[in-house]
């Protein structure tokens, strides 16, 4: 048993309650989770998220099914890129992630296969270890992969199980395999998320209709006080960058000052548009694309450009070489880190003065709610297909024209106001509290 569940043992408030601290588990596949797990770090007994694929100790049996699990994905997102033969193998592969059509509404509880392959493992011990070790103190676990959730009821986890949601529609897969007898608790994002469990046979009484857990330093300095002071500032300057003609402004005047106030007279930052990747590197091209056709607005200072290369050195070293080849090397910053939790934390702050976030409707489609209008990438798989339809019927997004004419639709946006709007339109509809309602819910079960 290593050190931090050592601690864990030894800490065990066994008779003081929960303490108002959570087991938060996640897997290092690609951002998603660990994005979602990111603002729930407060929670996190002793501070630390636990990776279920990638922990210390972690048996050699239960890491290459991981492994598999991790490479499938990551190779069949690369390939997508190739013409023709790309396009048939992921669409192959995501046909065993297909998210059903939502109408007519029916009972949708029948388990699909991928569903009946993890059980499978399951049966044969996978994720044995890792229940053991977090029932040393059974905490509330919170996990923000299926998986582990799915792992710690099977093999009797204690404690009780939480399912963060980050998507704003979910296949089968997420629910487990018997939903009527399944203690399992799940944080929805979404309406339809709660629907959609329904439809799987979750019990209602399970589905907690919390919102996407955001990061707090990009709202308030105290959730608990209910505060949007951060959010507040932030939009208040990027509303004058997303809105240049005052059009937004003149028809809705009254609204905007009744959220946020009096608006500020000039903006704080030049127009601010962040292209993040995802974490298999994938659409690094659209970057490059982007920078382009920017070049010379890049270079005249009337736009900055922010890619968000993440954790991967080769995505890092692809961007500063075509940079270099652009002659905009002082004009660009690249976010990456090697630590993911490092890379959170620069990411989250340079999206207070980012005006615009570009990229493909992963669970950043949910970042909307800080008032951040999103430029919808092309979808990678079927649960990004329904984040794209969620964002576009909610008004929060739109999606991209040619990333070679940047510099002429974009602008076009900017001067009809149809950016400001979608960011107010998002600010005020979308659900920003996601992370203290997580909490509140802990708490309860500790105090309540």
């Amino acid at each position: 048993m290593n050190q931090e569940f050592k601690d864990a043992k030894r800490n065990n408030p066994a008779v003081s309650g929960y303490d108002s601290k959570a087991w938060i588990v996640s897997v290092n596949m690609g951002y998603g989770h660990q994005r979602t797990a990111y603002p729930l770090k407060d929670l996190a007994f002793l501070g630390k998220v636990i990776n279920a694929n990638d922990y210390l100790g972690i048996p050699e049996k239960d890491r290459k099914i991981w492994k598999g699990v991790q490479k499938s994905y990551e190779f069949i997102s690369r390939l997508k890129r190739v013409p023709l033969l790309g396009n048939l193998a992921f669409s192959i592969f995501d046909a065993f992630q297909k998210i059903l059509t939502f109408y007519p509404e029916r009972d949708l509880s029948q388990p699909n296969f991928t569903l009946k392959q993890i059980y499978s493992a399951l049966k044969n011990g996978w994720g044995e270890d890792l229940v053991e070790r977090l029932e040393s103190n059974p905490l509330p676990l919170i996990s923000t992969f299926f998986t582990p959730a799915f792992m710690a009821e099977f093999f009797n986890y204690p404690g009780p199980v939480f399912l963060v949601v980050c998507d704003a529609d979910i296949a089968r897969t997420w629910a487990p395999l018997n939903p009527k007898i399944s203690k399992i608790k799940y944080f929805a994002p979404t309406q339809r998320v709660v629907k959609r469990l329904e439809l799987y046979g979750v019990k209602k009484e399970n589905i907690i209709l919390s919102g996407y857990p955001l990061p707090q330093e990009n709202i308030s300095a105290n959730l608990q006080a209910g505060g949007l002071e951060i959010l507040k500032k932030d939009l208040k300057y990027r509303l004058l960058n997303l809105d240049p003609q005052k059009k937004y402004f003149e028809k809705y005047k009254i609204l905007i000052e009744k959220h946020l106030g009096i608006l500020p007279k000039s903006s704080d930052h030049p127009l601010t548009i962040m292209f993040a990747v995802g974490g298999a590197g994938a659409q690094k091209e659209i970057g490059v694309k982007i920078l382009k056709s920017l070049s010379r607005k890049i270079k005249a200072r009337q736009v900055k450009v922010i890619l968000a290369a993440g954790t991967k050195e080769k995505v890092k070293e692809y961007f500063k070489k075509n940079i270099e080849k652009l002659g905009l090397n002082e004009s660009i910053e690249i976010l990456f880190e090697k630590n993911i939790e490092s890379y959170f934390q620069k990411f989250n702050q340079a999206l207070r003065k980012t005006d615009i976030l570009w990229t493909k409707p992963s669970e950043l489609s949910f970042y909307s709610a800080l008032g951040l209008p999103i430029i919808i990438a092309p979808q990678i798989g079927s649960q990004e297909e329904f984040n794209k339809r969620w964002l576009l019927r909610s008004g929060f997004g739109i999606f991209q024209e040619n990333p070679n004419y940047t510099d002429q639709w974009l602008f076009d946006w900017l001067e009809q106001g149809y950016l400001a709007e979608a960011a107010m339109q998002a600010f005020i509809e979308g659900e920003k509290l996601g992370t203290f309602n997580i909490q509140k819910t802990i708490s309860n079960l500790c105090c309540g």
